[in-house]
């Protein structure tokens, strides 16, 4: 089983950090699948194992010449609140539910839907937001809307910044990453100066870092290679993926 969590922790963080998807909204479809965790547990699982991938593949970035703007900073920092938010909410909305797989269902289908508007992107219309406070703003419902869902935001990243802030596919996954990095930290501050992490099962964590942080390295340097074509191509691939795997945990949950 340390095995399977490797390979998933792997496969998924090399499509994120590729193509900017995070990797957390593939790693939670599947968890919630294999059911061998509560949802709290599978979000912290897949939290951590983001982080460290979103760590590594930044630093890569940066390295290799990518450079921050000041709108990927206000829209990080209004995901560290959003991410404070967002697991508040999530907090609150696990006590509304006697059975958590109920709670699976909901949030499955929110990202099913969600992710239908992400791969519907280029359709929609392009804007190109300069104003600093409107862009804290949507950093704010990003980090709120990835920490609520546990996937890190990546595909709704991309989308955004595509749609708002008129980024090619390529930049946008790369930017996605830098976002995912500092939202997801502020989510595992938030747990570990609050209810700490002694109530989850994080047998499987170790294999799932070892995973993120190959995972990182493979998909930022396939990044590099690539096409913006080529990228946008396995986006929207691994995106009908994660749908039909969402809408598979609607059916089962229900």
């Amino acid at each position: 089983m340390f095995f399977t969590y490797f390979l998933i922790a792997t496969f998924a963080t090399i499509l994120g950090s590729l193509a900017g998807l995070g990797g957390g909204v593939i790693i939670k479809p599947i968890l919630d699948t294999l059911g061998h965790y509560d949802l709290s547990t599978v979000g912290v699982l897949s939290s951590i194992t983001v982080f460290s991938m979103a760590l590594v593949s930044t630093f890569k970035q940066i390295k290799s010449g990518f450079k921050i703007e000041i709108n990927m900073v206000l829209l990080s920092l209004g995901s560290i609140l959003g991410g404070g938010i967002g697991e508040t909410i999530f907090d609150f909305f696990l006590t509304l539910f006697v059975d958590q797989s109920t709670a699976k269902g909901i949030q499955a289908l929110i990202i099913a839907l969600l992710l239908l508007v992400v791969l519907f992107k280029n359709k929609l219309p392009k804007y190109h937001i300069q104003n600093n406070l409107i862009i804290f703003m949507v950093g704010i419902v990003l980090g709120a809307i990835a920490a609520f869902l546990g996937i890190g935001g990546g595909p709704i990243n991309v989308a955004v910044l595509i749609m708002f802030f008129s980024f090619s596919t390529k930049n946008a996954a790369i930017s996605s990453i830098f976002i995912i990095l500092l939202s997801q930290l502020s989510k595992i501050l938030l747990i570990m100066l609050t209810t700490g992490f002694s109530s989850y099962n994080l047998n499987m964590l170790p294999f799932m870092v070892i995973g993120g942080i190959s995972g990182g390295f493979i998909g930022a340097s396939l990044n590099k290679k690539l096409k913006n074509k080529q990228i946008e191509k396995i986006f929207n691939i691994s995106v009908i993926s994660i749908i039909l795997l969402n809408i598979y945990n609607v059916y089962i949950s229900f």
